[in-house]
């Protein structure tokens, strides 16, 4: 990174941000309270907003959003006749998943091989720490050329679109000129990118019902029907052959065009074992960027351990269901509701729920913002070009923030890389990312604000 007082001053506010990410990584701040403390999440949001507080920020609240989660909010004043950036990110962060599986404990942040370890390290915890420094090192160097909105979320992670339905109500509170989504990632660690797509998504919870209660399975077993059985079926019509998914009506064959997703790169980014193919078809591209992917994410039925001779009754599971640009949220989950319906066997008595839906973004990355941040990037990275990528996952109030504010330039960039292994047991992020995305970020805001000027 060539020197320069911006990057000093990132770089010597470093260990101050390893510390407060070790502080906000330690509320497991999981947005389900039937299986983490709701005062973790609390205790989290009360982090932020004292960071906010403390910085200068004004009007900082504690929102109460319509799924039972708050989200944080502040607003730094900026210079008259400035514009306004939105700086996004969130707090809460998936479950652990599999303790035993972490190296060390989930909810403690550890050094390992020069990456930082942790829950919500890298999604997106560390997205919080990333806009302070930006912040910062802008405060030591002459102020804070824009007027800035802050808002972390604290339900980003179930789906279930407090934030989202909060904006809508409150149309004025998040309006800006810019937004800066800081919870996606460089499409490789050092390669400064952009995502100009998210995809969608839709959750459904599918139960399905054949008998009034267990049955033993040598006394009716062959005729009683399997609940179970019936589900796995169902679940299967869902994938084709090579496991390309089909959801019946949907359309799966779109192709991406762009910064291409070299296979073998994938495979060892995704960890796939050796000789396990990967399933669909097209490049790896179209599969994850431009195309639906169905993802059962969960299945109750009965455990191994304990497991007794008998027929099950009931099953249930819950599907997510990834909706590429250019398709509708509502209108997939409706043909995913249906396929669902019309493929379980047996007459099976099925209920299906639906637990989350946000729809799909699209960037235009011929804005000003765009070209504000392609310079910042080449400063952060020495010299290295901004590459513009897809994201396969979602982010629901990014398309609501494009649909309540149209003439705002959206952009998302991130500390999710490959390597951080977000969602996954040993999530991490290196502290050479947080450090040059915290410079590009500060720069680009002076940038922004230089290419606003009358």
């Amino acid at each position: 990174m060539s020197p320069n007082p911006i990057a000093e001053t990132v770089a010597a506010l470093m260990p101050r941000a390893k510390d407060e990410l070790a502080e906000l990584v330690a509320f497991p701040s999981v947005a389900d309270f039937d299986h983490f403390p709701r005062a973790a999440s609390e205790d989290a949001a009360g982090w932020v907003a004292d960071a906010l507080r403390a910085e200068g920020f004004e009007d900082v609240a504690l929102l109460d959003t319509p799924d039972g989660t708050q989200s944080v909010y502040g607003h730094l004043p900026g210079p008259a006749g400035a514009p306004t950036v939105l700086l996004y990110a969130h707090y809460d962060v998936q479950p652990p998943l599999d303790e035993s599986a972490w190296t060390t404990p989930p909810f403690e942040l550890t050094e390992r091989d020069g990456r930082w370890y942790g829950r919500g390290a890298a999604d997106c915890k560390g997205g919080v720490i990333m806009h302070l420094l930006a912040l910062r090192a802008l405060k030591a160097n002459g102020g804070v050329p824009v007027g800035v909105k802050f808002i972390a979320e604290g339900s980003e992670e179930q789906g279930t679109g407090g934030l989202e339905r909060y904006a809508r109500a409150n149309p004025g509170l998040l309006a800006a000129d810019a937004v800066v989504i800081g919870d996606t990632g460089n499409f490789r660690v050092g390669l400064p990118t952009v995502t100009a797509t998210l995809r969608g998504m839709t959750m459904l919870r599918i139960t399905v019902d054949t008998l009034e209660g267990n049955l033993h399975s040598g006394q009716f077993g062959g005729a009683a029907p399997d609940a179970l059985a019936a589900l796995i079926r169902v679940l299967d019509s869902l994938r084709a052959e090579d496991g390309s998914t089909t959801v019946d009506g949907l359309d799966a064959e779109a192709v991406w065009e762009g910064l291409e997703y070299p296979e073998a790169d994938f495979r060892a980014d995704a960890k796939v074992l050796d000789g396990v193919d990967l399933i669909g078809h097209g490049s790896v591209a179209d599969r994850i960027w431009a195309r639906p992917a169905v993802t059962v994410i969960g299945i109750d039925a009965v455990p191994v351990a304990g497991a007794t001779p008998s027929v099950p009754a009931s099953a249930r599971a819950q599907v997510s269901l990834r909706v590429p640009p250019g398709q509708d949220a509502g209108k997939a989950t409706e043909l995913l509701r249906a396929h669902l319906e019309a493929h379980v066997p047996w007459n099976a008595r099925v209920a299906i729920e639906q637990v989350g839906q946000g729809e799909a973004f699209r960037a235009d990355v011929t804005s000003p913002a765009y070209t504000s941040m392609a310079e910042a990037m080449r400063v952060a990275y020495s010299g290295e070009e901004m590459q513009v990528s897809g994201e396969g996952g979602s982010i629901p109030l990014t398309n609501a923030l494009a649909q309540l504010y149209p003439e705002a330039e959206i952009l998302l960039i991130g500390l999710s890389e490959p390597e951080a292994q977000i969602h996954a047991p040993n999530e991490s992020v290196s502290p050479d990312e947080l450090e040059r995305l915290s410079v590009a970020e500060a720069h680009f805001l002076v940038n922004y604000a230089r290419s606003r000027e009358v």
